[in-house]
């Protein structure tokens, strides 16, 4: 499944981790992706990995909650097309260190959001 992931953005289906407001943005470049996040229990966030020819993510990340603490881990995506073309993720991810843990999530492509700019990040 080819897919272009360059600036779309996603959210999570439901707030089994306080996560409801976070917000990804991703960017792509070949099979190299790259994003940030924010909202919810996050403060900040940042990942990168690549694109399969599948389509499929893999990727690590970091990010610092809002409690403080700071979170790393890694993750892999697998998408499905919805039936309007928007993507949904579903996502098996690790985290690392202190606050280890393991699970699924799912994340669903936003509809474009005609008052934020075009992200515009194009650094590797």
């Amino acid at each position: 499944m080819l897919i272009d992931y360059d600036g779309r953005r996603f959210g999570p289906l439901s707030d089994d981790r306080g996560e409801a407001a976070r917000v990804a943005v991703y960017q792509q470049r070949g099979d190299l992706l790259w994003g940030r996040f924010a909202g919810g229990d996050a403060r900040r966030g940042t990942l990168v990995g690549s694109v399969e020819p599948d389509g499929c993510l893999s990727f690590v990340y970091g990010v610092v909650l809002t409690d403080g603490r700071i979170v790393s881990g890694r993750c892999t995506s697998v998408p499905t097309l919805l039936d309007d073309g928007r993507v949904r993720l579903t996502e098996t991810w690790e985290r690392y260190g202190e606050h280890a843990a393991s699970g699924t999530s799912y994340l669903e492509e936003l509809l474009p959001d005609p008052s934020l700019p075009p992200t515009g990040d194009t650094t590797a």
